[in-house]
């Protein structure tokens, strides 16, 4: 499947110079979304993977059902402030700034296998912020996946000890 058929490049979003890569209609797409969803899927079902983690917002959306076809549980990274038990937290930095994602400290169990999922690898910041988290709470990453992947931004190198797929790439 040629996914880049079914993302949007949006110029000069959400500042000027920048070509935002749109997986809505991807996601409108039915067929198109099981496909990819399966994709990682498959990918997943090597690793005996026993729970996704995504970070806020858009991994929800490809973990959730890569998840939920697996038969596992789903566990969000959060941005500082919206989970109500006790957290730890892990600040980065993004393409336009820095920030902070927090995981509930029960969330994954010692040597519990985890994939971590996004729609996009850009610079890397977020996902090593999630893979940290995960680690910290005694988690075992064993792959991660993305819908995306923008090369020229060079995330793969700050994931790089980690199995990685990713379903379209971008210079």
């Amino acid at each position: 499947m040629n996914y880049k058929d079914y993302i949007a490049n949006v110029p000069d979003f959400p500042e000027k110079g920048i070509i935002f890569r749109d997986i809505s209609p991807l996601m409108a797409n039915g067929p198109v979304f099981q496909e990819a969803i399966q994709d990682i899927v498959d990918f997943a079902q090597d690793k005996e993977v026993e729970v996704i983690v995504g970070p806020e917002a858009r991994g929800f959306i490809v973990g959730c059902p890569v998840a939920y076809e697996l038969g596992i549980g789903f566990i969000p990274a959060r941005k500082k402030g919206k989970l109500p038990r006790e957290t730890m937290e892990k600040s980065y930095g993004l393409e336009y700034g820095d920030s902070v994602l927090q995981i509930h400290k029960d969330a994954i169990q010692p040597d519990q296998k985890v994939l971590v999922c996004d729609d996009l690898l850009a610079t890397g910041g977020t996902i090593a912020a999630t893979i940290d988290l995960v680690e910290d709470l005694g988690g075992q990453v064993v792959g991660t996946a993305f819908l995306i992947e923008l090369l020229g931004l060079k995330g793969r190198d700050k994931i790089k000890d980690y199995d990685l797929l990713s379903l379209t790439q971008y210079d």
